[in-house]
């Protein structure tokens, strides 16, 4: 791709869209992470390895990782790094980041910070942090937002080029495009 710019590398990118997935599993509409089975979909969809215990010890640990990464994301709403930086390298310190390289399931060399055998919520947390450290040192901390639907607290990752994004999903964004649709022709 030569002459196109890459923001993050695809490991980062694909990190950064689990940790607002992971996020947004604790939603206004209830718990998409009610039990192991919902977690266990959620680890394939997104493709994560290593070991899972499947136990309440383990969902609870998961569980527990969304607000501190929410707080991330609420740091870039109030446009103050030190706040993310704050939780990203607690992250990093708690699950015993030793970054390396590693290859596997057909991916090219790319960084794990935790073991195959680290718990599920430590391999969790390192993997957005590191993804975050790039969000950070490239002071890019403003592509993480909050949906800008009304009712939606939502968050995402803005990787487009222009910085456009402002709705987690098509369905919030029509939704928001209807009603000012709507209120236009009533006025």
């Amino acid at each position: 791709m030569k002459g196109v710019k890459v923001l993050f590398a695809h490991d980062t990118e694909v990190a950064l869209a689990a940790a607002a997935a992971l996020v947004n599993t604790d939603s206004t509409d209830g718990e998409l992470l009610p039990d192991a089975a919902a977690l266990d979909r959620f680890l394939h969809e997104w493709r994560w390895t290593g070991t899972v215990r499947r136990d309440d010890a383990e969902l609870a640990a998961v569980h527990a990782l969304r607000p501190r990464l929410r707080a991330v994301w609420a740091a870039a709403a109030e446009e103050s790094e030190e706040p993310a930086v704050e939780v990203v390298n607690a992250l990093l310190r708690e699950g015993g980041a030793l970054p390396q390289l590693v290859r596997h399931d057909g991916w090219g060399y790319h960084v794990h910070a935790t073991g195959p055998d680290s718990p599920l919520a430590a391999r969790m947390a390192v993997e957005a942090a590191m993804a975050l450290v790039d969000v950070i040192r490239t002071q890019e901390l403003g592509r993480l937002r909050t949906c800008a639907a009304a009712h939606c607290d939502d968050v995402l990752v803005d990787l487009s080029k222009n910085r456009s994004r402002r709705f987690c999903n098509t369905t919030c964004s029509n939704r928001t495009n209807v009603a000012a649709f709507r209120a236009r022709r009533r006025g």
